[in-house]
């Protein structure tokens, strides 16, 4: 939602296509913190028009309902579609990217929708679906089989390419998802994630044992520098998004261990590139290095159980189970949670029997 110039300086901040779109994880890029400041000559004019003539894209209905759930600040304070803009107010949004350059086909592809109603869709996302189209994924995404779903509604009717999403997960991370039906549910679900008071806990299998039951990460989360593919954190804070993620043990397997983690902020690859950068990268992360042996003994039957756990689990060991936020129209606090899938229950399953066929102590 802005000029071409202010757009471009936005994308600068927020390079969001560095990465592919598979891979970006949660609200990064999907929401513009856009502001514009009036210029001096500026004369008295509702701010609903004012920002119809200002941004590229956006209909007057989507800046109304954005405005009407408090996702309009003029210099600092919420703002209706009414407020007069006056010379050199500062404007701040918070909104869903604009249709992109993709052509959305609505495509019959089953999903897994433990919950509808008239503003919201609550979807299970198989893990090896991507969530939106990008570059390399034009087609066969969560976006082309819920406008399929909701063909029939005008925000899935006019081929937008983020139609009623509001976070995402990575491709291969499976689980719980919410998507909106219009574009007050939008706006709403919108600003409790821009404002980081969603509740989303994952389950997640980790490399190595903890010292402690629980505890936090704290660090900033940014593109490497030196591979644009990954997510970096920048302990000292000069660079990148400020990141935590709350964990705790649900069980311990030696080589391994079974925890949740709990988004306070939702940046992309937040749990992997945490858990890697304390040393506990995911189980079978090919990106942050848990798809090698890193715990465990040198005999080659303990190996061969490892290629065996990769194989019943050929993905991140992480899975999105409960997601949390105000419901758009009772404005009350609703929670969904996604069972474990086939694949993840198996491989616990596997390390519960080497365990016991081995009689592994939590300390080993």
């Amino acid at each position: 939602m802005e000029d071409l110039k202010q757009r471009e300086d936005l994308l600068k901040e927020n390079p969001v296509t560095d990465l592919p779109e598979d891979d970006e994880e949660e609200t990064d890029g999907l929401y513009e913190h856009f502001s514009i400041t009036a210029d001096k000559g500026q004369k008295l004019l509702r701010l609903d028009k004012y920002l119809v003539a200002h941004t590229e894209n956006c209909s007057r209905n989507r800046i109304q309902a954005a405005a009407d759930n408090g996702n309009i600040l003029v210099n600092g304070i919420p703002a209706k579609s009414s407020y007069k803009v006056k010379p050199f107010d500062h404007i701040q949004l918070v909104m869903p990217y604009p249709k992109r350059e993709y052509e959305i086909i609505p495509e019959n592809i089953s999903l897994d929708i433990p919950y509808e109603d008239d503003d919201v869709v609550i979807v299970n996302k198989a893990a090896g679906m991507v969530v939106h189209p990008g570059v390399g994924n034009h087609n066969g995404t969560l976006v082309n089989a819920m406008t399929y779903h909701l063909q029939n509604l005008p925000m899935f009717s006019e081929g937008n390419q983020r139609a009623g999403l509001v976070h995402r997960i990575d491709k291969d991370t499976s689980g719980i998802l919410v998507m909106a039906k219009n574009e007050e549910a939008l706006a709403y679900l919108g600003k409790q994630f821009f404002d980081h008071s969603i509740t989303r806990r994952y389950v997640a299998m980790v490399w190595g044992n903890f010292t402690e039951d629980e505890g936090t990460i704290e660090g900033n989360i940014g593109r490497s520098p030196k591979d644009r593919q990954k997510m970096y954190v920048f302990e000292d804070g000069s660079q990148g998004k400020r990141a935590v993620t709350h964990w705790r043990v649900l069980k311990r397997f030696g080589y391994v261990t079974l925890v949740e983690c709990r988004l306070e902020t939702g940046r992309t690859h937040q749990i992997r590139v945490h858990m890697s950068w304390i040393g506990h990268p995911l189980f079978n992360d090919e990106r942050y290095g848990g798809d090698r042996i890193l715990k465990g003994t040198t005999f080659a039957k303990y190996k061969q159980f490892i290629e065996n756990c990769f194989a019943i689990m050929p993905r991140q060991a992480l899975h999105a189970r409960v997601l949390g936020f105000i419901h758009p129209s009772t404005r009350k606090y609703v929670e969904f949670e996604s069972p474990l899938p086939e694949d993840f229950s198996r491989l616990i399953e596997k390390w519960e029997a080497y365990v016991a066929s081995r009689e592994v102590t939590p300390e080993e």
